[in-house]
Protein backbone atom coordinates (compact mmCIF):
# COMPACT_ATOMS: atom_id res chain seq x y z
CA UNK A 1 0.00 0.00 0.00
CA UNK A 2 0.85 3.56 -1.22
CA UNK A 3 0.98 6.14 1.51
CA UNK A 4 2.64 9.98 2.59
CA UNK A 5 4.59 10.61 5.65
CA UNK A 6 4.04 14.27 5.17
CA UNK A 7 0.51 14.43 3.14
CA UNK A 8 0.49 18.34 4.52
CA UNK A 9 3.57 18.92 2.53
CA UNK A 10 1.03 18.73 -0.90
CA UNK A 11 -0.46 21.90 0.39
CA UNK A 12 2.93 23.46 -1.23
CA UNK A 13 1.39 22.46 -4.53
CA UNK A 14 -0.29 25.60 -4.76
CA UNK A 15 2.51 27.94 -3.88
CA UNK A 16 3.30 28.97 -7.58
CA UNK A 17 -0.22 30.46 -8.03
CA UNK A 18 -0.33 32.39 -4.96
CA UNK A 19 3.45 33.59 -6.16
CA UNK A 20 1.89 34.45 -9.65
CA UNK A 21 -0.89 35.62 -7.82
CA UNK A 22 0.97 37.96 -5.25
CA UNK A 23 4.12 39.19 -6.85
CA UNK A 24 4.64 42.12 -9.40
CA UNK A 25 5.22 41.17 -12.70
CA UNK A 26 9.05 41.08 -14.29
CA UNK A 27 9.79 44.68 -16.19
CA UNK A 28 12.89 44.59 -17.98
CA UNK A 29 13.22 48.43 -19.75
CA UNK A 30 15.05 47.61 -23.24
CA UNK A 31 15.43 49.47 -26.50
CA UNK A 32 13.06 48.54 -28.66
CA UNK A 33 14.40 50.86 -31.97
CA UNK A 34 17.02 53.31 -32.57
CA UNK A 35 16.29 55.88 -34.93
CA UNK A 36 18.21 59.27 -35.05
CA UNK A 37 15.71 61.14 -36.79
CA UNK A 38 12.49 60.29 -34.18
CA UNK A 39 12.11 63.52 -32.99
CA UNK A 40 11.95 64.76 -36.51
CA UNK A 41 9.13 61.78 -37.46
CA UNK A 42 7.19 62.84 -34.26
CA UNK A 43 6.96 66.25 -35.76
CA UNK A 44 6.18 64.66 -39.13
CA UNK A 45 3.73 62.89 -38.03
CA UNK A 46 2.57 64.53 -35.76
CA UNK A 47 2.41 61.53 -32.65
CA UNK A 48 4.44 61.74 -29.36
CA UNK A 49 6.53 58.58 -28.44
CA UNK A 50 5.43 56.91 -25.60
CA UNK A 51 6.98 53.31 -23.49
CA UNK A 52 5.66 50.58 -24.75
CA UNK A 53 5.87 46.80 -22.95
CA UNK A 54 6.23 43.26 -24.20
CA UNK A 55 4.53 40.49 -22.96
CA UNK A 56 6.93 37.21 -23.15
CA UNK A 57 4.98 34.02 -22.84
CA UNK A 58 6.64 30.72 -22.93
CA UNK A 59 5.74 27.68 -24.99
CA UNK A 60 3.04 24.91 -23.62
CA UNK A 61 5.57 22.58 -23.69
CA UNK A 62 7.78 24.53 -21.02
CA UNK A 63 4.63 25.54 -18.97
CA UNK A 64 3.66 21.97 -18.92
CA UNK A 65 6.93 20.41 -17.89
CA UNK A 66 7.92 22.82 -15.54
CA UNK A 67 4.37 21.94 -13.67
CA UNK A 68 5.21 18.43 -13.59
CA UNK A 69 8.68 19.12 -12.42
CA UNK A 70 7.57 20.97 -9.49
CA UNK A 71 4.54 18.00 -8.88
CA UNK A 72 7.17 15.24 -8.55
CA UNK A 73 9.48 17.98 -6.29
CA UNK A 74 6.27 18.38 -3.90
CA UNK A 75 5.60 14.75 -4.10
CA UNK A 76 8.96 13.38 -3.33
CA UNK A 77 9.24 16.19 -0.18
CA UNK A 78 5.98 14.45 1.17
CA UNK A 79 8.20 11.18 1.22
CA UNK A 80 5.87 8.57 -0.43
CA UNK A 81 6.06 5.24 1.35
CA UNK A 82 5.26 1.99 0.40
CA UNK A 83 3.81 -0.37 3.37
CA UNK A 84 5.08 -3.91 3.26
CA UNK A 85 3.22 -7.19 4.65
CA UNK A 86 3.33 -7.52 8.58
CA UNK A 87 6.71 -8.91 9.93
CA UNK A 88 5.29 -11.14 13.14
CA UNK A 89 8.23 -11.14 15.92
CA UNK A 90 7.85 -12.95 19.29
CA UNK A 91 9.36 -10.77 22.16
CA UNK A 92 10.61 -12.02 25.66
CA UNK A 93 8.36 -11.90 28.18
CA UNK A 94 10.37 -13.10 30.88
CA UNK A 95 13.83 -12.20 32.80
CA UNK A 96 15.59 -14.87 33.78
CA UNK A 97 18.52 -14.65 36.30
CA UNK A 98 21.36 -16.92 37.42
CA UNK A 99 22.99 -16.60 40.10
CA UNK A 100 26.21 -19.24 40.15
CA UNK A 101 28.34 -19.48 43.47
CA UNK A 102 32.09 -19.47 42.48
CA UNK A 103 33.34 -19.70 46.07
CA UNK A 104 35.91 -22.17 46.88
CA UNK A 105 34.29 -24.93 48.06
CA UNK A 106 32.53 -25.43 43.98
CA UNK A 107 35.92 -27.12 43.09
CA UNK A 108 35.10 -30.15 45.55
CA UNK A 109 34.98 -33.70 43.56
CA UNK A 110 31.62 -35.21 44.97
CA UNK A 111 29.90 -35.20 41.35
CA UNK A 112 29.28 -37.80 38.97
CA UNK A 113 28.64 -36.14 35.37
CA UNK A 114 26.73 -38.13 32.60
CA UNK A 115 29.27 -40.45 31.89
CA UNK A 116 29.74 -41.54 35.32
CA UNK A 117 33.14 -39.97 35.89
CA UNK A 118 33.49 -37.98 39.61
CA UNK A 119 33.64 -34.22 38.62
CA UNK A 120 33.55 -30.70 40.89
CA UNK A 121 30.13 -29.09 41.81
CA UNK A 122 31.15 -26.47 39.33
CA UNK A 123 31.97 -28.58 36.17
CA UNK A 124 28.84 -30.59 37.12
CA UNK A 125 26.90 -27.29 37.44
CA UNK A 126 27.76 -25.75 33.93
CA UNK A 127 26.54 -29.15 32.41
CA UNK A 128 23.32 -28.87 33.73
CA UNK A 129 22.76 -24.79 33.05
CA UNK A 130 24.00 -25.44 29.59
CA UNK A 131 21.47 -27.64 28.66
CA UNK A 132 18.66 -25.42 30.67
CA UNK A 133 20.00 -22.73 28.65
CA UNK A 134 19.53 -23.74 25.13
CA UNK A 135 15.72 -25.05 26.23
CA UNK A 136 14.83 -20.89 26.77
CA UNK A 137 12.21 -19.35 24.52
CA UNK A 138 11.30 -16.42 24.59
CA UNK A 139 13.34 -15.54 27.65
CA UNK A 140 15.98 -12.89 28.17
CA UNK A 141 18.76 -14.81 30.67
CA UNK A 142 21.34 -12.69 32.61
CA UNK A 143 24.31 -13.98 35.03
CA UNK A 144 25.33 -12.99 38.22
CA UNK A 145 28.68 -14.78 39.33
CA UNK A 146 29.62 -14.01 43.13
CA UNK A 147 32.11 -15.55 45.68
CA UNK A 148 33.39 -12.78 48.17
CA UNK A 149 31.75 -10.35 46.13
CA UNK A 150 29.52 -10.34 43.45
CA UNK A 151 29.25 -9.28 39.86
CA UNK A 152 26.79 -9.09 36.99
CA UNK A 153 28.97 -11.71 34.36
CA UNK A 154 26.59 -10.97 30.98
CA UNK A 155 23.16 -8.38 31.77
CA UNK A 156 19.53 -9.64 30.16
CA UNK A 157 20.07 -10.96 26.52
CA UNK A 158 18.35 -12.72 23.97
CA UNK A 159 21.41 -14.08 22.96
CA UNK A 160 21.80 -17.32 24.73
CA UNK A 161 24.99 -18.19 23.25
CA UNK A 162 27.16 -15.64 24.82
CA UNK A 163 25.29 -16.51 28.41
CA UNK A 164 26.61 -20.26 27.77
CA UNK A 165 29.91 -19.21 26.52
CA UNK A 166 30.25 -16.89 29.31
CA UNK A 167 28.86 -19.65 31.92
CA UNK A 168 31.34 -22.06 30.57
CA UNK A 169 34.48 -19.61 30.58
CA UNK A 170 33.84 -19.30 34.67
CA UNK A 171 35.89 -20.39 37.00
CA UNK A 172 36.32 -21.14 40.68
CA UNK A 173 37.48 -18.45 43.61
CA UNK A 174 37.34 -15.75 40.19
CA UNK A 175 34.98 -13.85 42.51
CA UNK A 176 36.87 -14.68 45.68
CA UNK A 177 36.87 -17.82 48.17
CA UNK A 178 34.19 -17.33 50.65
CA UNK A 179 30.04 -16.62 49.70
CA UNK A 180 28.52 -13.47 49.59
CA UNK A 181 25.04 -14.99 48.89
CA UNK A 182 22.83 -11.76 50.18
CA UNK A 183 25.04 -9.39 48.25
CA UNK A 184 24.04 -11.15 44.76
CA UNK A 185 20.89 -11.52 45.94
CA UNK A 186 20.75 -7.25 45.89
CA UNK A 187 22.71 -6.84 43.06
CA UNK A 188 19.98 -9.36 41.14
CA UNK A 189 17.47 -6.59 42.36
CA UNK A 190 19.02 -3.68 41.09
CA UNK A 191 19.24 -5.45 37.79
CA UNK A 192 15.83 -6.18 37.62
CA UNK A 193 15.11 -2.53 38.25
CA UNK A 194 15.96 -2.07 34.68
CA UNK A 195 13.47 -4.52 33.71
CA UNK A 196 10.13 -3.49 31.73
CA UNK A 197 8.93 -7.23 31.94
CA UNK A 198 6.52 -8.36 34.20
CA UNK A 199 7.84 -11.80 35.06
CA UNK A 200 11.35 -11.86 36.79
CA UNK A 201 12.63 -14.78 38.22
CA UNK A 202 16.01 -15.71 39.35
CA UNK A 203 17.43 -19.03 40.26
CA UNK A 204 20.32 -19.46 42.91
CA UNK A 205 22.69 -21.75 43.18
CA UNK A 206 25.19 -21.93 46.09
CA UNK A 207 27.05 -24.82 48.07
CA UNK A 208 27.96 -22.99 51.17
CA UNK A 209 26.48 -20.54 53.58
CA UNK A 210 26.58 -16.73 53.61
CA UNK A 211 29.88 -15.18 54.98
CA UNK A 212 30.50 -12.21 53.72
CA UNK A 213 27.06 -10.22 52.21
CA UNK A 214 26.42 -7.14 53.69
CA UNK A 215 22.73 -7.57 53.40
CA UNK A 216 21.57 -10.76 54.79
CA UNK A 217 20.34 -12.96 52.55
CA UNK A 218 16.45 -12.56 54.08
CA UNK A 219 16.28 -9.42 54.14
CA UNK A 220 17.09 -8.85 50.72
CA UNK A 221 14.40 -11.76 49.83
CA UNK A 222 11.84 -9.13 51.06
CA UNK A 223 12.78 -6.56 49.18
CA UNK A 224 12.77 -9.15 46.05
CA UNK A 225 8.77 -9.98 47.17
CA UNK A 226 7.91 -6.44 46.90
CA UNK A 227 9.25 -6.02 43.64
CA UNK A 228 7.48 -9.34 42.38
CA UNK A 229 10.95 -11.11 41.94
CA UNK A 230 10.53 -14.87 42.22
CA UNK A 231 13.78 -16.51 43.75
CA UNK A 232 14.31 -20.60 43.60
CA UNK A 233 17.36 -21.88 45.34
CA UNK A 234 19.62 -24.85 44.33
CA UNK A 235 22.21 -25.92 47.02
CA UNK A 236 24.85 -28.43 46.18
CA UNK A 237 26.79 -28.35 49.37
CA UNK A 238 27.07 -31.29 51.79
CA UNK A 239 24.59 -30.62 54.50
CA UNK A 240 26.80 -32.09 56.97
CA UNK A 241 29.79 -30.00 55.89
CA UNK A 242 30.94 -27.38 58.90
CA UNK A 243 32.89 -24.37 59.21
CA UNK A 244 32.54 -22.00 55.79
CA UNK A 245 31.52 -24.96 53.73
CA UNK A 246 28.58 -25.75 55.77
CA UNK A 247 24.78 -25.10 54.05
CA UNK A 248 22.84 -23.23 55.06
CA UNK A 249 19.25 -24.79 54.13
CA UNK A 250 17.28 -22.80 56.39
CA UNK A 251 18.33 -19.48 54.89
CA UNK A 252 17.94 -21.14 51.40
CA UNK A 253 14.68 -22.50 52.12
CA UNK A 254 13.41 -19.19 54.17
CA UNK A 255 14.83 -17.09 50.92
CA UNK A 256 12.50 -19.06 48.33
CA UNK A 257 9.74 -19.35 50.62
CA UNK A 258 9.38 -15.88 51.27
CA UNK A 259 9.22 -15.25 47.07
CA UNK A 260 6.69 -17.92 46.26
CA UNK A 261 9.66 -19.87 44.95
CA UNK A 262 10.81 -23.06 45.71
CA UNK A 263 13.97 -25.16 47.45
CA UNK A 264 15.86 -28.00 46.08
CA UNK A 265 18.86 -30.08 47.03
CA UNK A 266 20.94 -31.80 44.44
CA UNK A 267 23.62 -34.45 45.88
CA UNK A 268 24.53 -35.87 42.40
CA UNK A 269 24.53 -34.62 38.50
CA UNK A 270 21.32 -36.87 38.26
CA UNK A 271 19.39 -34.75 40.73
CA UNK A 272 20.94 -31.58 39.79
CA UNK A 273 19.05 -32.09 36.22
CA UNK A 274 15.96 -33.13 37.65
CA UNK A 275 15.74 -29.60 39.54
CA UNK A 276 16.10 -27.54 36.75
CA UNK A 277 13.37 -29.70 34.51
CA UNK A 278 11.15 -29.10 37.45
CA UNK A 279 12.14 -25.26 36.95
CA UNK A 280 11.28 -24.86 33.25
CA UNK A 281 7.95 -26.68 33.92
CA UNK A 282 7.08 -24.39 37.00
CA UNK A 283 7.97 -21.66 34.72
CA UNK A 284 6.31 -22.41 31.55
CA UNK A 285 4.26 -19.11 29.53
CA UNK A 286 2.90 -18.07 26.50
CA UNK A 287 5.44 -15.98 24.26
CA UNK A 288 4.22 -13.14 23.24
CA UNK A 289 3.81 -11.34 19.95
CA UNK A 290 4.41 -7.97 18.35
CA UNK A 291 3.49 -7.25 14.14
CA UNK A 292 5.45 -4.53 12.47
CA UNK A 293 4.43 -3.42 9.04
CA UNK A 294 7.91 -1.94 7.70
CA UNK A 295 7.95 1.03 5.90
CA UNK A 296 9.75 1.54 2.50
CA UNK A 297 10.39 5.16 1.01
CA UNK A 298 10.68 5.39 -2.27
CA UNK A 299 10.51 9.38 -2.61
CA UNK A 300 13.22 8.53 -5.43
CA UNK A 301 10.10 7.67 -7.42
CA UNK A 302 9.15 11.37 -8.42
CA UNK A 303 12.15 12.84 -8.17
CA UNK A 304 13.39 10.59 -10.98
CA UNK A 305 9.62 10.90 -13.20
CA UNK A 306 10.54 14.79 -12.81
CA UNK A 307 14.34 14.47 -14.16
CA UNK A 308 13.19 12.58 -17.10
CA UNK A 309 10.58 15.19 -18.07
CA UNK A 310 13.23 17.87 -17.76
CA UNK A 311 15.50 15.79 -19.54
CA UNK A 312 12.48 15.46 -22.47
CA UNK A 313 11.33 19.08 -22.27
CA UNK A 314 15.23 19.98 -23.29
CA UNK A 315 15.41 17.40 -26.09
CA UNK A 316 12.90 18.63 -27.53
CA UNK A 317 13.60 22.31 -27.31
CA UNK A 318 17.32 21.22 -28.75
CA UNK A 319 15.45 19.82 -31.61
CA UNK A 320 13.04 22.57 -32.28
CA UNK A 321 15.93 25.08 -32.55
CA UNK A 322 17.81 22.96 -34.93
CA UNK A 323 14.41 22.30 -37.35
CA UNK A 324 13.79 26.04 -37.46
CA UNK A 325 17.47 27.19 -37.97
CA UNK A 326 17.11 24.69 -41.07
CA UNK A 327 14.28 25.86 -43.21
CA UNK A 328 15.23 29.47 -43.71
CA UNK A 329 18.21 27.76 -45.73
CA UNK A 330 16.16 25.04 -47.97
CA UNK A 331 14.02 28.13 -48.62
CA UNK A 332 17.02 30.09 -49.83
CA UNK A 333 18.02 27.46 -51.54
CA UNK A 334 15.16 26.39 -53.82
CA UNK A 335 15.16 30.52 -54.53
CA UNK A 336 18.42 30.13 -55.62
CA UNK A 337 17.70 27.30 -57.75
CA UNK A 338 14.76 29.07 -59.38
CA UNK A 339 16.48 32.08 -59.55
CA UNK A 340 19.06 30.36 -61.29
Amino acid sequence: MLTLAYPWLLLLLTLPFFIYWLSPPHREPRESLVVPFLSRLAVETGQEPGLGAIVMHGRWLRTVSVSLGWICVVVALARPQIIEPPITKNIPVRDMLLAVDLSGSMETKDFKDAKGQTVDRLTAVKEVLDDFLAKRKGDRVGLIFFGTAAFVQAPFTEDLRVCRELLDEAQVKMAGPQTAFGDALGLAITLFDRSQVKSRVLIALTDGNDTSSKVPPVKAAEIAKDKGIVIHTVAVGDPRAAGEDALDEETLKNVAATTGGTYAHADNQGQLDAIYQQLDKLETHQAETVSHRPKRDVFWWPLATGLVIGVLQHTLQLLGKRSLSGEPARNRTIIEGVAA
